[in-house]
């Protein structure tokens, strides 16, 4: 059966947001235009406008999908369940070896982009400390005193943004040997062999 989509075809919202997440993250903002879109869907810059009035509605798109990615994550993985801050900390561990959870290239891509738009900028300055009250409060669940929360909190949140503005690179088994001391910085508290197995279970190197 013929699937091929008719001559008509403008593709879907969705489509022309992957193909500009792509650009973003390849190029930087700036290659995010209409005409690159169009030639690399190979569709008509007019089936652009059919989805969206302008590209600011475009660029407002890749925002909200950075927010619901990497934010929404983070602060679901904060607020979820666990008996001891160190299996809390290997949750939150989760996000940073799994693109599929916390996109590091879209991160990236936004933090540069918030350098040369202010707008951006003030809902980067926003999510940051949406993101550091939610492990605020996840320290403070487990009976961290305030200050020590916030100070353990913005430790931990400030390494993995590091990491992402200096593009570090690591093998998964390089990263993964490191998680437990990580954990124990972070925290205090080392995760225990049954917690360290059920997160290694979880990331086959």
């Amino acid at each position: 059966m013929d699937t091929k989509p008719d001559k008509g075809w403008r593709g879907t919202p969705e489509l022309w947001l992957d193909a500009a997440y792509d650009l973003l993250v390849e190029g930087g903002v700036e290659a995010v235009k209409v005409m690159p879109l169009a030639a690399k869907l190979g569709l008509s810059r007019t089936s652009f406008y059919w989805h969206f009035p302008d590209r600011e509605a475009l660029l407002a798109g890749l925002i909200t999908r950075w927010e619901s990615r990497n934010t929404a994550q983070l602060v679901a993985r904060c607020e979820a369940p666990a008996k001891t801050i160190a299996e809390a900390m290997l949750s939150i561990c989760d996000l940073w070896i799994t693109p599929a959870l916390f996109d590091s290239r879209l991160e990236f891509a936004i933090r540069t982009w918030a350098l040369t738009d202010p707008a951006l900028a003030t809902t980067l300055a926003a999510t940051d400390e949406t993101r550091t009250q939610a492990l605020t409060a996840l320290f403070l669940r487990h009976h961290f005193p305030a200050h020590e929360a916030d100070t353990r909190a913005r430790a931990l949140y400030l390494t993995q943004v590091g990491y992402i503005a200096m593009r570090t690179e690591e093998s998964l088994s390089q990263r993964l040997s490191r998680i437990p001391d990580y954990v124990l910085i972070f925290c205090g508290q080392s995760p225990t062999p049954a917690e360290l197995s059920a997160f290694q279970a979880r990331h086959p190197c």
